[in-house]
């Protein structure tokens, strides 16, 4: 017995270095960022145990099964040419090298079309312009978001749908399997009865469970009326984002309606997020309104969708391109601050070339562990010349903007890796001064009710604190 103890006692450290290095190159070969190497080499090395059980949920970065239906989902997209047959009947402009690069990483959805846009920063004026869409429908009605609440403006919003599957119009819609579980089946039963179709997106269920999917989510708020009225921005379908239900605490956010050839990029996301949801493939070039078919708008507005399904992290490389070319100012907004290295020294290397960059986040907003995280990138942005300011709560600030010279942009994306890696988000590329300029009005009238970040501020803070966020930067791969 004692020389069976001294066997095992003998053989566990030659089976510790094999494990640490059979995690190690597992990892190494997976070509994560170094910080994430790192800290997964880290935990699989000495915490095996917590570590697999983490790394089995929110460990994996991407997945062949999505990129499979991703691409049946592609092709039968692509198979419909005459969505586009003569792009240049619009007498769009390839208006940049960042354009090139976006339609090049995005896809047909990533093409410069033209559009009206209109700009909302409260709820109940976003909800009233969707209602009013949805009650004009008469052909199809696709939505698709990441939080759906059964309250009193979901209920509604729902209501106005089952009214329009009951009048013949095709109604879809698309919610995440994670932040729209508290609508449940039975809130949905009475658009299913009026013909309706509803469809989870990787759905956490005891029948469905899967661990690896656990981590991604589609975060997009898309919805599509006929194909040629399109919304997306920060806004989930929630009481929490209307003033006629939270009044002076509603949360601070922004949406964009669009109108015209551009909706035909939201569209298309959609579709492949439906095939990948339910495995069919629908007749796309039905719900794609032929050139000449609505009028086009003054504004130049690409649609780019990034997700765990690819590898070419095109919302990341939007960000990244449009900070690192700016020529005078960088201005961005966004309720969870946890930059890649990549943009963070694209942020630093614009303030120190002279350019104006002025970054908003929330002073804790809904996840203050997110905000602890975050105030660990304040020193060398402000040593860099970066202007922060944090936004008082209540209200939350929820909104996702970025504006760049004549560049802005508007979407579901944060300024983090859950973002630009992990989650599906969308936003809106908008090549146009003026609406980079009203987003630079509303940030201006922000910024009025904000507070300036000082270093001096920062250094006077409790040990407490600052113990809390660099803890919580620890995590920022996963946030």
């Amino acid at each position: 017995m004692d020389d069976l103890w001294w066997l095992v006692a003998a053989s566990v450290p030659p089976l510790e270095v094999a494990w640490v290095v059979f995690a190690a190159v597992y990892i190494v070969l997976q070509r994560r960022s170094a910080p994430a190497t790192m800290a997964w080499i880290f935990a699989l090395a000495f915490f095996p145990l917590i570590g697999v059980l983490l790394y089995a949920i929110i460990g994996p970065r991407r997945y062949d099964r999505r990129k499979r239906r991703r691409a049946r989902a592609a092709a039968a997209i692509n198979q419909t040419t005459r969505i586009d047959a003569h792009p240049s009947e619009d007498g769009t402009p390839d208006v940049s090298q960042l354009c090139r690069l976006l339609e090049r990483t995005v896809g047909r959805a990533g093409r410069p079309r033209r559009a009206h846009l209109k700009l909302f920063y409260d709820g109940k004026a976003k909800y009233d312009a969707l209602e009013e869409a949805i009650r004009g429908a008469g052909r199809h009605i696709h939505m698709e978001y990441y939080i759906w609440e059964p309250d009193r403006i979901g209920t509604r919003i729902r209501d106005r749908l089952v009214e329009r599957a009951k009048a013949g119009v095709e109604v879809r819609v698309l919610l995440d399997g994670f932040g729209s579980s508290k609508a449940h089946s039975e809130f949905w039963e009475p658009l299913r009865q009026a013909g309706g179709q509803v469809r989870r997106f990787n759905e956490l269920t005891i029948m469905k469970w899967r661990p690896r999917m656990v981590n991604f989510r589609t975060h997009r708020k898309i919805a599509v009326i006929d194909g040629v009225i399109g919304f997306t921005g920060g806004m989930n379908v929630t009481d929490v984002h209307t003033s006629e239900f939270s009044g002076d605490e509603a949360w601070r956010d922004t949406h964009v309606e669009l109108r015209g050839g551009a909706v035909k990029g939201l569209q298309m996301v959609f579709f492949e997020d439906w095939h990948y949801a339910g495995g069919d493939a629908p007749e796309v070039d039905r719900y794609l309104p032929e050139v000449g078919s609505f009028e086009y708008g003054p504004h130049v507005v690409q649609v780019v969708s990034s997700g765990p399904d690819e590898n070419l992290d095109a919302i990341h490389k939007l960000f990244f391109t449009a900070i690192a070319g700016a020529e005078q100012r960088v201005q961005l907004t966004t309720p969870y601050f946890v930059p890649d290295e990549t943009v963070l020294n694209a942020l630093n290397a614009a303030a120190l070339g002279g350019i104006d960059v002025t970054i908003l986040v929330p002073s804790g907003g809904d996840a203050p562990f997110v905000a602890a995280a975050a105030r660990t990138y304040y020193p060398e942005l402000l040593e860099a010349g970066v202007k922060i300011y944090e936004h008082p709560d209540p209200p939350v600030l929820h909104a996702k903007t970025l504006v760049v010279d004549d560049l802005a942009v508007i979407g579901t994306a944060n300024t983090d890796n859950r973002s630009f890696r992990l989650n599906f988000e969308v936003v809106a590329a908008v090549h146009d001064v003026a609406v980079a300029d009203q987003l630079a009005e509303k940030l201006k009238e922000d910024l009025e009710r904000s507070k300036r970040v000082t270093l001096a501020a920062l250094e006077r803070a409790p040990i407490v604190r600052r113990l809390y966020s660099s803890v919580a930067r620890l995590f920022s791969p996963l946030l």
